[in-house]
């Protein structure tokens, strides 16, 4: 863990824990990142390795990773059936793909959208509750979970965030398979 990260330090988690208590709340909102009825991103202070640190965190609802799941593998099979096609990154601000015509975009797009059926309907993609840990993170501890929920809200994340603080949360093992709407 490296000393310069600003979240391992406890000037942070003491800055971190007064706006907590403040917002009457065991979290706060990273209102720096995207917010959703799926997934929130939020901040909370917390014990590593027997060290207060921070956790710089992301839930998502088991629904929402199975759902990203089977676009990583449409996608895995769209590069390895169209070799000139490039993965989509969000990261990325140039558009990898633009040298492709929209027909071969929208033969690709058309593709993937049939594997992700596939791939639903024989329910081949399963997915389990789980917690990330990255230590080697920019601010404090980057973690990452994932909970078999219909939404996350207020009273989900401060479930979670006792639950994970006081080394009681209990994971689902369970292998989980999701059939999606049409949007």
């Amino acid at each position: 863990m490296s000393t310069d990260n600003i979240g391992l330090q406890a000037e942070e988690v003491a800055r971190i824990k007064r706006l907590c208590k403040e917002a009457g709340q065991l979290y706060i909102l990273n209102e720096n990142e995207p917010q959703g009825e799926e997934f929130a991103h939020f901040i909370f202070a917390g014990t590593h390795k027997g060290k207060e640190v921070v956790f710089d965190s992301v839930l998502y609802t088991l629904r929402l990773h199975h759902m990203s799941v089977l676009y990583e593998s449409a996608e895995d099979k769209a590069c390895e059936k169209y070799p000139e096609y490039n993965r989509i990154d969000l990261e990325e601000e140039d558009d990898l793909n633009k040298h492709l015509s929209e027909a071969k975009l929208e033969e690709i797009e058309l593709f993937k959208a049939e594997i992700m059926d596939e791939l639903e309907e024989t329910e081949e993609i399963k997915v389990q509750e789980y917690v990330n840990l990255d230590p080697d993170f920019d601010y404090g501890i980057a973690l990452e979970a994932c909970l078999n929920v219909e939404e996350i809200t207020p009273q989900t994340i401060a479930r979670f965030v006792k639950a994970f603080t006081n080394n009681t949360l209990e994971l689902d093992k369970t292998l989980y398979s999701f059939k999606h709407e049409e949007e």
